[in-house]
């Protein structure tokens, strides 16, 4: 089979999570046989900031991380047809741009034999309902939601497609323990996410900056987009800002702290429950204890209080990071059932399984092929 993406990026993950599932998404599709080709804008966003941030040559690093992926980068005068020739199966993700959108949709209704998906892993269904009003999916054959609340809001729209619930998942060839699995020198807490952009900037000072500074705990926090007030928040609550990492040194770096913290964008607490960030599927698969901020976790993804610790207010924080940091037992605990629940049912070849699932089911339902 060959299949094609149509992503933001690929090579950048500068503010840019989807990026870490889609690496070990498709790489694990090019595991199991598949060709697959993916393309980027030349100027998208993510792309064009990690090189301002990093350079170029932040991209050529990169590369290892979707090794095997047939990565192409294209224009906007790139004419579709010509990017999806002997595709069988064409996956568009949100934030590509309408008109190409469109001219997928267009050629799919003229009877390419392509299956064709939009996959959306956003909150603007909701947030922003006229932006992805201007999307045209009415040729498409499915929509793949990464949450079941955000399927039920593109069902609510009635836009035509099928829509599929598919979570996002962590690349175990990639998130992995250290080995040997020891925690003895690790020290601190770690938060590695990008600042609130009024989504959840209160909530990081809330449920991360102000108990670890209460409860004495060192943090180091990694990220993006920190503007001069939001660092100067950082250093008043006795954090240490790192900048950007890479996601391929992820792992090395929960290797060395003892717990890391999960504060949700405020769209994933209230319309859009039961929507995890990548980074709990990547710190659990890392065997890092985590303690979350208050989130639904409606789906049962995982199992509250055995996978990852729940705080609901700032002094529960308190109380849960004093816990984690001198209970070597809980921290055991919670790094063997997050690994558990991970390699049971969240991993890049779970969803691969359930990626071909879905597209052989729309190849009967509207191809018409076994």
């Amino acid at each position: 089979m060959k299949l094609v993406y149509f992503t933001h990026s690929l090579a950048s993950c500068w503010n840019h999570g989807n990026a870490h599932f889609l690496r070990g998404l498709l790489r694990e599709m090019v595991r199991r046989g598949h060709a697959v080709a993916a393309f980027e804008p030349a100027h998208g966003w993510s792309r064009c900031n990690l090189i301002a941030d990093q350079g170029a040559e932040a991209l050529r690093q990169s590369e290892s991380c979707y090794g095997g992926v047939d990565l192409h980068v294209y224009d906007c005068q790139s004419a579709a047809e010509e990017l999806v020739v002997d595709a069988d199966v064409v996956i568009v993700h949100e934030w590509t741009d309408p008109q190409l959108v469109a001219e997928l949709g267009r050629l799919r209704a003229r009877s390419a034999k392509f299956v064709l998906l939009f996959h959306d892993t956003h909150h603007r269904a909701v947030s922003d309902p006229e932006a992805m009003g201007q999307f045209d999916l009415s040729a498409y054959d499915g929509i793949l939601a990464f949450g079941a609340s955000l399927a039920d809001a593109h069902e609510r729209l009635a836009r035509g497609p099928r829509v599929f619930v598919f979570h996002e998942a962590a690349d175990t060839h990639q998130f992995a323990p250290p080995i040997p699995a020891t925690d003895d020198r690790r020290f601190g807490a770690v938060w590695i996410g990008n600042w609130g952009d009024e989504e959840r900037s209160a909530e990081i000072v809330t449920y991360l900056l102000r108990p670890a500074k209460r409860c004495h705990v060192a943090l180091d926090v990694y990220g993006v987009r920190y503007p001069p007030e939001a660092q100067r928040i950082l250093v008043e609550h006795g954090a240490s800002y790192r900048g950007w990492i890479a996601n391929a040194r992820v792992p090395s770096i929960f290797a060395r702290h003892l717990m890391t913290v999960h504060v949700p964008r405020r769209f994933y607490t209230t319309v859009l429950p039961g929507i995890p960030t990548i980074r709990v599927f990547e710190a659990l698969a890392c065997g890092i204890p985590l303690i979350s901020a208050p989130w639904e976790d409606c789906e049962w993804l995982f199992r509250p209080g055995e996978d990852y610790l729940v705080a609901h207010t700032e002094n529960e924080m308190c109380s849960l990071m004093r816990e984690v940091a001198n209970d070597g037992d809980l921290r055991q605990s919670l790094v063997c059932h997050g690994l558990e629940r991970i390699h049971a049912r969240h991993t890049c070849s779970h969803r691969a399984d359930e990626l071909l699932a879905i597209i052989k089911q729309l190849q009967q339902q509207t191809v018409g092929v076994a």
